[in-house]
């Protein structure tokens, strides 16, 4: 499948991982993807704005990455989301249920430890497995482009696909009014 992936594409994928190691997290999400796309400037044609993006981005994260629907649904049983945020973050501090998952050390990293020697962090070249999320979102990239007719894969098909996807990083991108078919209707030209 990666064979089928454009220049740009390729560098999205890898400016994903290189995210998820800048962010210390333990895995690859869309969220990833996204912020690599939106750090290679392909949606810029649509007039994002970077910053709000990112911001709220933050915020979902803030929120244990739930969205507004699970909000929502959490409302409907009378559970206030915002309220149990502040009490984690009360006893947790500020950002508790955004922070990435501790990192499992293993009998290498004890012993590199033990002998003095620094592990690699950030452009390190430790392995950062990919969500089944974010896997799904590369299957559908490529699902997307046959659908079209195309013979690769873009930047293009890989924002087709976080925006088919639900889930927070598609309500961020609609919420910036960037939908499936306008993605697709000013992308594609």
């Amino acid at each position: 499948m990666f064979e089928r992936f454009t220049r740009d594409a390729r560098s999205t994928v890898t400016g994903a991982v290189a995210e998820a190691r800048q962010a210390r997290a333990a895995t690859v999400t869309e969220e990833h993807l996204l912020l690599s796309l939106l750090a290679l400037g392909a949606l810029d044609p649509l007039g994002v704005d970077r910053a709000a993006v990112t911001a709220d981005l933050a915020a979902a994260r803030r929120r244990g990455g739930m969205s507004r629907a699970d909000e929502e649904a959490l409302a409907g049983l009378g559970i206030d989301l915002t309220e149990i945020v502040s009490r984690i973050e009360e006893t947790h501090g500020e950002g508790a249920l955004a922070a990435p998952a501790p990192r499992r050390r293993t009998l290498g990293s004890s012993l590199r430890s033990a002998l003095g020697r620094a592990e690699q962090d950030g452009g390190g070249s430790r392995h950062v497995p990919f969500t089944e999320g974010s896997k799904k979102v590369l299957e559908q990239s490529l699902r997307i482009a046959l659908g079209r007719k195309d013979h690769h894969i873009g930047t293009l098909h890989l924002l087709l696909a976080l925006l088919s996807h639900p889930g927070t990083v598609s309500e961020v991108l609609t919420d910036h009014g960037i939908t499936y078919a306008t993605a697709e209707t000013r992308l594609a030209a």
